[in-house]
């Protein structure tokens, strides 16, 4: 039986869209096109003390300036919202609860002070370093997440796998390649580990296309899908747009954000160009 492709973009109004994100939002579209699916806009603007409002609107008009379409989202509606992750804490906390009654999360209250003396150094420059388990026997009775971080308890030693749509089998040890990682912050906002996974099985998606950075963030997210008894979509993991120094773009990169370009005249085809080979 097939089953109808539903795909999605998934921006943080954190900064300007750059060139990065172009690659992989077209990517995203261009799959979804092709297997005449729907694609879903989610605001990812869980962080309240980074994401803007300003920056929200600047995603629809540069992604629609790009040629990007989509047809569920905050500013067209659908089935499966509210599509903006600030709305939709209600959903995650009934994934709070259901991880802690399971057994798979646990409070850590280490400082930042304790994880950098006692942490390994993370395997990636984005990656999280891999946790020490110190607080992994300490149980509390709570009706709300907030004052405490709140770890998933990785099975040491197992082997997490996934076919990946572009770089194929994917393989990672839990307890070695990554360890207990914070699904809830002590200061009360969801992580993004526990959300996306909410989010993506809340609104039905089939696939998740994102930057190959966070290739191991797919093998935790599986563990976290598992836990909650949801469907694991398929992954399409693109390769990433680099500086001249070979470093990954980032939001700081303003000269080579969508904005920037449009502004001194690029047309949207030469960017596609640029960052697709389109």
């Amino acid at each position: 039986m097939t089953t109808f492709y539903r795909g999605r973009l998934a921006p943080s109004p954190t900064g300007l869209l750059h060139m990065g994100h172009a690659r992989t939002f077209w990517t995203a579209f261009e799959r979804a096109r092709e297997r005449g699916g729907t694609l879903v806009f989610r605001n990812e603007d869980l962080d309240p003390y980074r994401s803007k409002a300003e920056f929200v609107g600047a995603m629809f008009e540069d992604l629609r300036w790009l040629g990007i379409e989509w047809q569920e989202g905050p500013d067209v509606g659908g089935d499966f919202g509210p599509y903006a992750q600030s709305e939709r804490r209600e959903y995650y906390l009934r994934a709070w609860r259901k991880l802690v009654d399971g057994g798979f999360i646990y409070p850590c209250t280490c400082s930042r002070k304790d994880l950098a003396m006692a942490a390994q150094a993370p395997h990636d420059a984005d990656d999280e370093p891999i946790y020490p388990g110190t607080c992994r026997g300490k149980k509390l009775e709570a009706r709300e997440p907030a004052g405490v971080n709140w770890r998933f308890r990785v099975p040491d030693g197992e082997v997490i796998e996934f076919a990946d749509g572009r770089m194929g089998r994917q393989r990672y040890v839990a307890g070695k390649d990554f360890g207990d990682f914070v699904v809830w912050r002590r200061d009360d906002v969801p992580a993004y580990q526990l959300a996306v996974v909410v989010d993506d099985a809340a609104m039905k998606i089939t696939e998740v296309v994102r930057g190959e950075d966070l290739l191991r963030s797919t093998a935790r997210q599986i563990l976290v899908a598992r836990a909650l008894g949801v469907t694991i979509p398929g992954y399409y993991h693109c390769l990433l747009v680099t500086d001249e120094a070979g470093m990954r773009l980032a939001k700081r990169h303003d000269a080579l954000s969508l904005r920037a370009l449009r502004s001194v005249g690029r047309n949207p085809r030469e960017v596609r160009g640029v960052t697709t080979g389109l």
